[in-house]
C-alpha cells in the first residue's frame, strides 16, 4: 500500500486522480505546484500520494481562489512555514467573508431601493454628476463610464451638455452602485439594467444576487474541499521551516 511518500504512482495515474491531462500535470511540476518527482533508470517520472493530493489541492484552490492565488498557497506549503500557509488560507477566507457581508449589504440595499416609489419628476429632483457621486460615495468619473457602458443613462440638458439624473437614474444608478459592490461585472449588468427598466425590477435584481451567492457558495466548498488535501500535503512535507531552534 502507498503512502503518501511513495513513488509508486505515474503521471497518468495523477492525472486520472486529479481530473487532470498528462500534461497539466507536468506543467504543474514545472511550476513548482507538485513537488519534482523522482526519475526511472528509463527516465520515466514517478510520482507519490503527495503529488496526487498537491494537485487536487491546486485543483480546489482554482475553483476557490483563482489560478494565481492557487498557486501561491500550493507552493507555500511546499517551501514556507505551516504559520505562512494558514495565514494565506486565512486571507483566502476572509475574502470570501467579505463578499458575502458585501453580498448581504446588496441585497438589502436592493430590496428598499426597488420598493422606493417614483412620483412625478420636477426639475429640482434632478441631481448633477458631482451631487450624485457625493450621495453614492463614487466618483463622477464613475458614473460617466456607467454612461458610456449604458448602465445608467442620465438626460442631458443638450446633445453634448450637463448630464441630470431623475429620481429613476438616481434609483438605477444606487442599484449598479449595490451590485457592483457586490462583484457584479459590467457585463452582466449591462445586460440586467435594461430588464430593471422595464419594470422586472425586484425579480431581475433578487435572481441577480441569488446566482452571485450560489457562486460564493461554490467557491467556500471548493475551499474547504482544498484544505483537506492540503492537510494531507502538510503532514507530508518536511517541516523544517517549524523547527524553533534551542
Amino acid at each position: 500500500m502507498s503512502t503518501l511518500k511513495s513513488s509508486a504512482l505515474r503521471t497518468v495515474d495523477v492525472a486520472r486522480g486529479a481530473g487532470y491531462s498528462v500534461q497539466q500535470v507536468r506543467n504543474l511540476e514545472r511550476d513548482g505546484v507538485l513537488p519534482p518527482a523522482t526519475r526511472t533508470a528509463a527516465g520515466y517520472r514517478r510520482y507519490g500520494e503527495i503529488h496526487l493530493h498537491s494537485a487536487l489541492a491546486y485543483r480546489a484552490l482554482a475553483a476557490a481562489t483563482g489560478p494565481v492565488e492557487a498557486k501561491r498557497i500550493v507552493r507555500a506549503v511546499h517551501e514556507c512555514p505551516t504559520s505562512q500557509v494558514l495565514a494565506l488560507l486565512d486571507t483566502a477566507h476572509a475574502r470570501l467573508d467579505r463578499e458575502r457581508t458585501d453580498l448581504t449589504l446588496a441585497k438589502e440595499a436592493a430590496a428598499a431601493i426597488s420598493a422606493e416609489p417614483i412620483g412625478d419628476v420636477r426639475p429640482s429632483d434632478a441631481m448633477s454628476v458631482s451631487e450624485l457621486a457625493a450621495a453614492l460615495g463614487v466618483r463622477p468619473s464613475t458614473l460617466r463610464h456607467w454612461d458610456a457602458e449604458g448602465l445608467v443613462v442620465p438626460d442631458r440638458l443638450s446633445p453634448r451638455g450637463t448630464r441630470r439624473y431623475s429620481p429613476a437614474h438616481t434609483r438605477d444608478a444606487r442599484i449598479v452602485h449595490q451590485l457592483r459592490t457586490a462583484g457584479y461585472r459590467i457585463a452582466p449588468l449591462r445586460a440586467l439594467m435594461p430588464q430593471l427598466r422595464r419594470g422586472h425590477r425586484s425579480e431581475d435584481v433578487e435572481a441577480a444576487l441569488a446566482a452571485r451567492d450560489a457562486y460564493i457558495t461554490a467557491r467556500s466548498r471548493a475551499l474547504l474541499d482544498a484544505t483537506v488535501a492540503l492537510a494531507a500535503v502538510l503532514a507530508a512535507v518536511p517541516r523544517a521551516h517549524d523547527r524553533i531552534s534551542s
